[in-house]
């Protein structure tokens, strides 16, 4: 009788035990670094440690690692220290990836080796459908959305025709796709253009000129975009036939287009002068600290600092609670750069986006302002493929 009580107060204890909180919480973060594509990866990094400074260094009590490494622009490095990350590193949370290409390239190595994985960027199609895993979530968007935001846009200006321009790689296509799942007009030209090799654009814009349309929607990522601009420019298109574009004028790029980029119009979930508490709260604590305002990809590895925190706290810094973090990631219980949103059942943020401008602030400095709400708690299209549910 004497053992079976003590052998209950043993289980009685072992049960009122509180979790035993991890050494540290080890974030794997994979973005660009070098090449041309760096500065992108740049703000992201110092996003990653504006967050984490905020943060005391600390998630639930424990302390925290970032491990930053350069995927070089390619899918085949970028894959191969995502293994590192998660094989040698045993890192807790793998993130970041700009590109749709490399994070497809690295999706298999997190989610079958159980590591949590989220995208501060990159949003291909199959990850929001088919490919949703239960340890896959996103801060920022699926590829199609923003795009489909632009062909509302369109549709309001009363663009009857329209010629389409993007990179033939995965966010290239999404990017078409997207534009044309909400485009009511006639498209009367599309070019996809070899991807990252192809800087001039003079025979495209010929073909452009001569199909006649009533604007031009582009989608060119980082120095393409201002290469893109540019030639437009000088083809004498900039005054003739309206240019709209998704991902190519950002905190970036507008500081090398500075005036020829004033008055574009894109669309975009986020704005630095969006007016939400924890936005104005990040931009000033970025500008005061960097002397620059942050891009989107700056905002949204941000957000993925603060959605990690908000899992690792939930469970008092145990990271073996797998099941506790990953519940507290799906109800979005943080303060986003965006306002409040929530994840649809692929893990995707369901969220605002706007149209806005490249604008000149009050100092002179070229940045972008929101002008309106194109679509409101806006899912994107490929959940309803997705067999995840909760």
């Amino acid at each position: 009788m004497k053992r079976k009580v003590i052998g209950l107060v043993s289980a009685l204890a072992l049960m009122a035990a509180p979790a035993v909180a991890a050494d540290k919480v080890k974030i794997g973060f994979v973005t660009t670094l070098t090449t041309g594509a760096g500065v992108f990866g740049k703000g992201m990094k110092q996003a990653v440690e504006l967050a984490v400074e905020e943060l005391g260094g600390k998630m639930g009590g424990v302390e925290v690692e970032v491990i930053f490494e350069d995927d070089g622009f390619k899918p085949e490095i970028g894959k191969q220290k995502a293994e590192k990350l998660v094989k040698k590193d045993k890192v807790n949370f793998l993130a970041g990836f700009i590109w749709s290409h490399v994070l497809l390239a690295s999706y298999k190595t997190a989610v079958q080796n159980d590591v949590f994985l989220i995208s501060s960027n990159a949003g291909p199609a199959p990850l929001a459908g088919k490919l949703c895993n239960p340890n896959f979530f996103s801060t920022s968007w699926q590829n199609d959305q923003t795009p489909m935001a632009m062909g509302e846009v369109l549709n309001q200006k009363g663009i009857k025709r329209l010629y389409i321009m993007a990179p033939n790689y995965a966010a290239g296509k999404n990017m078409v796709t997207g534009v044309e799942r909400t485009y009511k007009g006639e498209i009367v030209g599309k070019d996809m253009t070899k991807f990252p090799a192809q800087l001039d654009f003079s025979a495209e814009l010929a073909k452009a000129r001569a199909a006649k349309p009533d604007a031009v929607f582009v989608f060119y990522p980082g120095k393409h975009g201002a290469q893109f601009f540019n030639q437009y420019s000088q083809a004498g298109l900039k005054d003739n036939i309206p240019l709209y574009s998704v991902f190519t004028v950002d905190a970036v790029t507008v500081n090398l287009l500075k005036d020829l980029a004033v008055g574009s119009l894109a669309t975009m979930f986020w704005a630095p002068d969006l007016d939400v508490p924890a936005n104005k709260k990040f931009v000033a604590a970025y500008r005061a600290k960097y002397g620059e305002y942050p891009t989107f990809y700056a905002a949204q590895s941000y957000d993925t600092v603060m959605l990690i925190n908000s899992a690792v706290t939930a469970v008092n810094g145990d990271l073996s609670n797998r099941d506790g973090m990953r519940d507290a990631m799906r109800k979005a219980n943080f303060d986003s750069v965006r306002g409040p949103f929530k994840y649809g059942n692929n893990h995707f943020p369901i969220q605002n986006f706007y149209l806005r401008e490249a604008v000149k602030d009050a100092d002179g400095n070229y940045t972008t302002s929101i002008r309106s709400v194109v679509l409101e708690n806006h899912q994107d299209t490929y959940a309803k493929d997705c067999k995840m549910s909760w």
